[in-house]
């Protein structure tokens, strides 16, 4: 059997100008360029979040009868254990294997072209790592006291635009 990939994504606030059909399909039409056949390929347009990355992907997967038991997933390099915990929550019966995309962080600086809204996406990131345990979204990951405190620091300098803001995550983990 051929192993299949399944690119998963809708847009979001740093993607849509450069991905303005979203992510799932830009990057199935990258995957096309490098030459990977076409029917290895499933692209999933709709997911916001990474649950639903997760879900709609493990969806998509069941719809099409494909037998699962190890899973490759390929995220941002800060957000990889955030989103091997939410895929460990949300499938247990797989083996996950995660990996970040390569990027040193200027260059990551770079691709984005705002130093500021990278270092809020870092600080939203460490903050549903603490949060998002107790809401059900992922399993609990270790947070080193020293890296909880340093959280603080970036929020209170102000990068605080891409933290979760309900009621119940106000308080800072």
């Amino acid at each position: 059997m051929m192993p299949l990939i399944v690119f998963t994504g809708a847009t979001s606030r740093t993607t849509r100008d450069r991905m303005p059909r979203g992510e799932a399909e830009h990057y199935r039409e990258r995957a096309m360029e490098l030459r990977v056949p076409g029917d290895a390929i499933l692209v999933e347009p709709r997911a916001w979040n990474t649950g639903e990355n997760i879900r709609f992907s493990r969806a998509l997967l069941e719809e099409r009868r494909a037998a699962v038991s190890c899973v490759l997933l390929v995220s941002k390099p800060y957000e990889e254990r955030r989103a091997y915990a939410t895929a460990r929550k949300l499938w247990p019966e797989v083996e996950w294997v995660s990996t970040p995309t390569p990027m040193p962080l200027v260059d990551y600086i770079d691709s984005i072209g705002d130093a500021r809204l990278v270092i809020d996406m870092l600080t939203g990131a460490q903050q549903r790592l603490m949060i998002y345990p107790q809401q059900g979204f992922m399993l609990e990951q270790h947070v080193p006291d020293d890296v909880a405190a340093a959280y603080e620091r970036p929020c209170d300098a102000g990068f605080t635009s891409r933290l979760v803001t309900g009621p119940a995550e106000r308080k800072r983990a």
